[in-house]
């Protein structure tokens, strides 16, 4: 096998990187690990110092130096300039704390505790100074892109990250040379007329030919123009590419809008191809042997990482107390700003290009390796304590909507999603009792088919199932549109109608054929919870509805401090007063109150019951309680939700094999923003895996324990 390593066929090359690319973010979601250590790590395993199944040949580099300034673009790009300049007393003081603090205390760490030279505990220090917005996907799902606390995180990450790239490039330009006032002078006078020069003269052309040309691929290309320019023109000066690269993003901010198709085109390739090229090129130059040299290397990693951690930390207090913000907004702003991803490897890369002495660099193996392992450490940080202050700023601002009238569901337009004609016409009977009568709106039936060789067939299919419930629909004098879409992926399929028709929430079945998939989800459910943040009803019948005597509903602690809270109350509250059945709520004490309020104000004729449920691990007795004329309601959350629980997790499990052959109801809640499935970071693989790894090995042990 050796013979036909390393690879060395172009076209082999760039197979292996796009399976690199597209394994990475499903293994690395097994393990709950960001997926841009992910393509690190492959790129240690498959590079020289691993497998040596690839070298890193001049396509690593090419790909590799396009990937770097890239991520800088990207950076400049997404900033909120608005924001900034709104609070720009505060942003200015906490960027500086969140800049200065850790540099001098990695500088002072790496010059006395490793010994490290003045220039290299200085180039340490500004990656350590730096940081990247890692966790910020996790303030979108909570809806706290608003908060005071998360703005002045994100404007102060920018801020500190522009000051460490100056430094650096200052110490790039100096290095080597006879460093005098001359030279500083003429270094500052050379940057300004830079910096100058591109904010007078990018406006205008970029305005004039955004403004001339609409074509998608002509903008597209004037943009990377624009990248690669000022990239170009910023290592003519004597500056690293990577600050013209961020430059340029920040005049461009303005002109390309964020929810702009050329903005997602944008973020596509560098994410799709370019920025994984990078990493992947960036693992392949550690070499893991070194990690068992002896203790050094483990020092070094501790020290780096504690040292870089504290000081965030030290920052982030020292503000918030300054500020007079609660100790959760601290949490919040240490949590946003102590990851260390892209901007660290764009600056440890460019300290391996300053040559100290023939042959000799300034970044070495022990400081490439220390802080590749220290991104690992600082992202597991920031996320978990992004997802804990998250929780902490919800709980503590009560973000209880405790007025109902907000919560009638004036958008409501449902989505009935229907496959199977076998349920079907009760899937249409749910949705006419769940809908609001006084609005009078019609529903909205789609049946979505495989784009394959038998989609003309099952077209046909759906538009006969669909027309029969059309005239079930007619029958109650309830509007009906309908739609067969022809679709490659089933899940994409019905969010793409989902937008198209403005829906406010989905009603469909659960799968019915098990033995052609035997997962609880079926084939596409777990993508589509995923990838819509409204509200979605899962469905499974044993009997018909007008059977049922009562609805029993399990409610998880803090739901009433989700969004959806008072939509599924709603909905429920309307099913029991049509079926006249009684409905009976398990839940925590503080949910059951609201919910009390809300039946006795709004559905006073509905016959309703609350009995406290302590943990949800009790869930499984209650299937001694659900007899076969009940209709089990779960109320669930998705992962990193403010009711979320790791208990969910085993959700599937337990309703399979407590609950089956019972009427069962699965309500996802509506969540905070909108998840678009063409949109995608560096930073947040799209794909989510239903189980982690860790999840199947504890399975697999219980399973032997018995």
């Amino acid at each position: 096998m050796t013979s036909y390593f390393p690879i060395t066929s172009p076209t082999l090359i760039f197979f292996v990187v796009l399976l690199i690319i597209l394994f990475a973010p499903i293994i690395m979601g097994k393990l709950r690990i960001p997926h841009i250590i992910g393509m690190v790590l492959a790129g240690v395993l498959i590079g020289e110092h691993g497998l040596n199944i690839l070298t890193r040949d001049s396509s690593f580099e090419l790909f590799g130096k396009v990937g770097l300034l890239y991520i800088m673009f990207l950076a400049g790009l997404e900033m909120d300039l608005e924001s900034v300049k709104k609070n720009s007393r505060r942003f200015l003081i906490f960027g500086l704390l969140t800049c200065m603090v850790p540099l001098l205390l990695t500088y002072g760490m790496a010059m006395w505790l490793l010994g490290y030279s003045s220039t290299a505990s200085f180039l340490l220090g500004c990656i350590m100074a730096s940081n990247t917005l890692i966790a910020y996907p996790i303030i979108s799902r909570y809806g706290l892109q608003r908060d005071s606390s998360v703005m002045l995180s994100v404007g102060s990450s920018m801020l500190s990250l522009f000051m460490a790239l100056l430094m650096l490039a200052a110490l790039a330009a100096s290095y080597g040379e006879d460093v005098g006032i001359g030279f500083w002078l003429l270094f500052l006078l050379k940057f300004i007329v830079f910096c100058v020069g591109c904010v007078w003269l990018l406006p205008k052309v970029t305005r004039y030919f955004l403004h001339r040309y609409s074509d998608a691929v002509m903008q597209f290309i004037y943009v990377l123009s624009v990248l690669f320019l000022s990239a170009a023109c910023s290592e003519a000066i004597g500056v690293e590419g990577i600050v013209g690269a961020f430059i340029s993003g920040l005049i461009l901010n303005r002109y390309i809008p964020h929810v702009s198709p050329l903005m997602n085109r944008i973020e596509f390739i560098g994410n799709a191809l370019f920025i994984p090229y990078f990493l992947i090129g960036v693992g392949m130059l550690i070499n893991v042997g070194s990690l068992f040299e002896g203790p050094r290397m483990f020092w070094v990693v501790a020290l780096t990482a504690f040292f870089g951690t504290f000081g965030k930390a030290l920052a982030a207090y020292l503000s918030s107390l300054l500020f007079r913000m609660p100790q959760s907004a601290g949490n919040m702003m240490f949590g946003l700003t102590c990851a260390h991803a892209a901007g660290a490897i764009a600056m440890v890369m460019v300290g391996m290009q300053l040559e100290v002495s023939p042959g000799v660099y300034l970044v070495n193996n022990e400081i490439l390796n220390g802080v590749v392992i220290m991104i690992l450490i600082t992202c597991i940080i920031s996320t978990l304590m992004t997802e804990h202050a998250s929780k902490q700023i919800i709980l503590r601002g009560e973000r209880i909507a405790v007025n109902s009238e907000k919560h009638q569901a004036d958008d409501e337009k449902i989505l009935l999603c229907v496959k199977y004609p076998e349920i079907a016409p009760q899937l249409l009977e749910l949705a006419i009792m769940m809908r609001n009568q006084k609005l009078n709106r019609g529903i909205v039936a789609l049946n979505v088919v495989y784009d394959d060789n038998s989609s003309a067939a099952n077209r046909e299919q759906g538009l006969r199932l669909l027309e029969t419930l059309q005239q079930r629909a007619s029958s109650v004098d309830v509007r009906m549109q309908t739609q067969v879409r022809l679709a490659t992926n089933i899940a994409n399929g019905i969010k793409h109608a989902f937008r198209e028709y403005s829906a406010s929430e989905i009603i469909m079945g659960m799968h019915v054929h098990t033995e052609v998939n035997p997962k609880f989800w079926g084939d596409f459910i777990q993508s589509l919870y995923n990838g819509l943040n409204r509200q979605i009803v899962l469905t499974r019948f044993v009997q018909p509805l007008n059977t049922l005597r009562r609805i029993q509903v399990v409610v998880p602690s803090r739901a009433e401090f989700e969004p959806g809270f008072y939509r599924w109350l709603e909905r429920l509250a309307r099913m029991a007063g049509n079926l006249d059945c009684r409905i009976q709520f398990h839940g925590r004490e503080e949910s059951l109150a609201l919910i009390r309020e809300y039946i006795n104000n709004r559905h006073s004729s509905v016959r309703a019951e609350y009995t406290f449920m302590a943990h949800w691990n009790e869930l499984p007795r209650l299937a001694e309680q659900v007899s076969e004329d009940h209709m089990f309601v779960v109320i669930t959350a998705r992962k990193g939700t403010i009711s979320y629980k790791n208990a969910l997790d085993r959700l599937p499990n337990e309703l399979m094999q407590h609950f089956a052959g019972k009427n069962l109801m699965i309500i996802f809640p509506d969540q905070y923003g909108t998840q678009k499935e063409e949109s995608m970071t560096f930073t947040t693989a799209q794909h989510q895996e239903e189980d982690s790894i860790y999840d199947t090995i504890l399975q697999w042990i219980n399973k032997h324990k018995k």
